[in-house]
């Protein structure tokens, strides 16, 4: 083949090549369009007769409600306590999981489908839904918020623990299996010190997601703050929930700090 022919048989491959992409990026867009059509976001008349009740909420909302602070302490300490708890829980469970259902380190095909199964069984039911079942079974407080928050975590930090350790050097794994080691001590010294860092960051990262997500589980009679934010939701005390709402955001970036220390200190 000449030279001619073949750079015209690259361009050819190239603009196919263009053409397939841009296909792709058009039909996206198209999906993305008609999402937005579905759900009324491309719909200006609706958008328009908003705007009066917004303007009427934010003026219910500010200035923001502070009176009732003193009786926020201690449901925001709830809070806390509820997506530190939560996240411990999912941890624990989440690591044998993680391990069972990464191909590397699963001891055969069933227990690496019956641990993905498991996951995803996990991950489908939202915590909202999880809080009422626990609300039901155990009664009000931060309990069934614990128990939510934790079980509905495992699947989420399951997944990505066994994404992680899919993705280990492997080499590592093959010296210490011609060794002799044992199936725990590959585990021990050639899988967890590579992928240390990853699970801590998802801990990190899941511990910042528990924390918003505990907010909403008040509505459900799960504690913490987000009950006082449904009560005032409820009389109407648009003040107080912004005053709330402040609350929230100002927690919500003490715990991105703290975590923002936290990986920083374990890189």
């Amino acid at each position: 083949m000449s030279e001619i022919a073949r750079y015209n048989a690259i361009l050819e491959k190239d603009g196919t090549a263009h053409l397939r992409r841009g296909a792709e990026i058009a039909i996206i867009l198209c999906l993305v369009a008609g999402a937005m059509w579905l759900t009324g976001l491309l719909d200006p008349v609706r958008l328009a007769d908003a705007w009066p009740a917004i303007r009427q909420l934010s003026a219910e909302m500010f200035p923001p409600d502070f009176s009732r602070y003193q009786a926020w302490l201690k449901p925001l300490a709830d809070t806390l306590a509820m997506s530190i708890a939560g996240t411990a829980l999912a941890v624990f469970f989440s690591l044998p999981l993680g391990l069972l259902a990464a191909p590397n380190t699963t001891p055969n095909r069933i227990a690496y489908r019956l641990a993905r199964l498991i996951l995803n069984l996990l991950r489908s039911i939202p915590e909202l839904i999880m809080g009422i079942i626990f609300v039901a079974m155990v009664g009000f407080g931060a309990l069934p918020g614990v128990l939510a928050l934790g079980i509905h975590s495992i699947g989420m930090v399951g997944k990505f623990f066994a994404e992680s350790i899919e993705h280990v050097d492997p080499k590592p794994i093959e010296a210490a299996r011609a060794a002799g080691a044992s199936p725990f001590q590959v585990i021990w010294h050639a899988v967890l010190p590579q992928v240390m860092p990853q699970l801590a960051d998802t801990t990190i990262y899941r511990w910042e997601y528990n924390f918003r997500a505990s907010t909403v589980l008040g509505a459900v009679g799960a504690g913490g703050i987000g009950f006082e934010l449904i009560a005032a939701l409820r009389v109407l005390e648009y003040a107080q929930v912004s005053a709330i709402l402040i609350c929230i955001f100002l927690c919500v970036t003490l715990v991105d700090g703290v975590g923002a220390l936290l990986r920083k200190s374990l890189k």
